[in-house]
């Protein structure tokens, strides 16, 4: 990770740690960067997306006053999801894509993520390129007369996206009463629009957005909104997406939660039956839940384990011909469809299990047994020196030999907070709080703690 651009691009709060002059300069390079060698004759191409945030059209014009600047034509999708900006990058031949968001973050965060011309995550040397030029501005030369480039609406694009989302259902959703919940972000621009001519019978919640309530109690990180509200209105399946609808969470026809980690073990399991499921493998975080290894032993199906971070999970399905992988937050890769987590391809290919096999979501999500989990965000001045304290190092170390292969205990930083996350995993929920305290108390006595 670089000093600006995390795991997921440049994310931070608006005008204090990002803001428009930050957006200018990073249009102004990548407008030049692209525009040495564009993948056709002439100019560079350059497709943008943004959430609805009320700082998502300041950054927009700021980015694209730097790539004009720099000679780069810009296309505009306007209000949009992540996962769109990526196949649009690969549909049309575009240099690069970038996406305004913040994600799951509140309203006031954005974010800039920047995505190559393969529709995946930026190479690390384009970024460090970026960040030295954020923090040493070269003059770079400016377009001139005709050379300048030009912002183009490109509602198009967005269009030809929900084309591509409805062709990839195996089955028709009629008869299904469908709850969705578009956290007032990117979903609400395109969730319904897909399951409708799906002929799924559509209710949706939070799709009003007003530049200040994305992500505010709903969506898939406050997702016991769709939990009632699925009780409520009789529905047979919810889905709930993220600021920008690269995530979803489900939840079955009793309002109950079925995470990523459940959403991978029915896609999978469903996709090795079909003979779909590309080397028997799933790519999996460490943060999965123990219970889905156990669930994979027993139906024969390997699993990779990466770092924390969908860019993680990616590279090593494409390093290994994987085709199914993703995170316990719900983003979720199906690399034959997708190169980054897509929360409504997700949402499509759940139903497809639940139509083909004639079974409500609970049914299926019961086959995983999930262990109880405990996790705690730890405020800390330094992440390293937790990370190499002997006292903690050796606690760890005690704790995973007294759980054995019936729990484990996890320590990693944060890939964009001041935070170190301890998880425990144990039969009980009161053994994994047992254990995460017993770290934190001596973090707390070593003076590792931001308190």
């Amino acid at each position: 990770m670089g000093k600006y651009f995390g795991t997921d691009g440049f994310r931070g709060e608006i005008n204090v740690d990002l803001g428009a002059e930050e957006a200018y300069k990073i249009g102004r390079y990548i407008g030049w960067y692209y525009g040495q060698d564009p993948k056709e004759p002439g100019k560079c191409r350059v497709v943008i997306g943004k959430d609805p945030r009320r700082s998502s059209y300041m950054l927009e014009d700021a980015l694209c006053s730097g790539l004009v600047t720099s000679g780069a034509d810009v296309y505009l999708l306007h209000v949009t999801t992540t996962p769109s900006v990526s196949y649009m990058v690969r549909a049309d031949d575009f240099d690069c894509g970038i996406m305004i968001s913040a994600s799951h973050n509140p309203y006031y965060d954005n974010g800039i993520k920047i995505i190559n011309g393969n529709g995946e995550k930026l190479e690390e040397s384009v970024i460090e390129g970026i960040e030295d030029y954020l923090d040493n501005p070269v003059e770079l030369p400016r377009a001139l007369r005709d050379n300048i480039g030009q912002a183009i609406s490109y509602d198009a694009g967005r269009n030809r996206y929900i084309g591509y989302l409805i062709s990839l259902a195996a089955h028709s959703f009629k008869g299904k009463k469908v709850a969705l919940d578009c956290s007032n972000g990117s979903a609400s621009a395109i969730a319904k629009s897909v399951f409708d001519a799906l002929g799924a019978q559509t209710h949706v919640i939070n799709a009003e957005p007003d530049g200040t309530n994305i992500n505010r109690d709903c969506g898939s990180t406050h997702i016991e909104k769709l939990c009632w509200y699925v009780q409520e209105q009789h529905c047979d399946i919810g889905f709930a997406f993220d600021g920008d609808a690269d995530r979803c969470i489900a939840v079955d026809e009793h309002g109950e939660v079925v995470d990523g980690d459940k959403i991978l073990f029915i896609c999978g399991k469903y996709m090795k039956e079909k003979g779909q499921l590309y080397n028997t493998t799933v790519v999996t975080t460490i943060m999965s839940n123990l219970g889905l290894y156990k669930a994979f032993d027993r139906e024969g199906i390997s699993y990779e384990k990466t770092a924390v971070g969908d860019r993680y999970v990616y590279e090593n399905m494409q390093a290994n011909g994987n085709c199914l992988g993703g995170e316990q937050s719900g983003h979720i890769i199906f690399s034959k469809h997708a190169t980054t987590g897509d929360g409504i391809v997700t949402a499509i290919k759940i139903m497809e299990v639940v139509m083909s096999r004639k079974l409500p979501l609970s049914r299926l999500a019961d086959e995983i047994r999930k262990y109880p989990q405990v996790l705690k965000n730890v405020p800390v001045q330094d992440k390293d020196a937790v990370m190499n304290n002997p006292a903690v190092k050796s606690a760890l170390d005690g704790i995973t030999e007294r759980l054995g292969s019936d729990g484990r205990i996890l320590l990693r930083p944060s890939g964009t907070e001041p935070v170190i996350r301890i998880m425990a995993e144990a039969d009980t929920e009161d053994a994994c709080k047992e254990c995460v305290n017993e770290i934190y108390d001596i973090m707390v006595s070593e003076g590792l703690t931001n308190h």
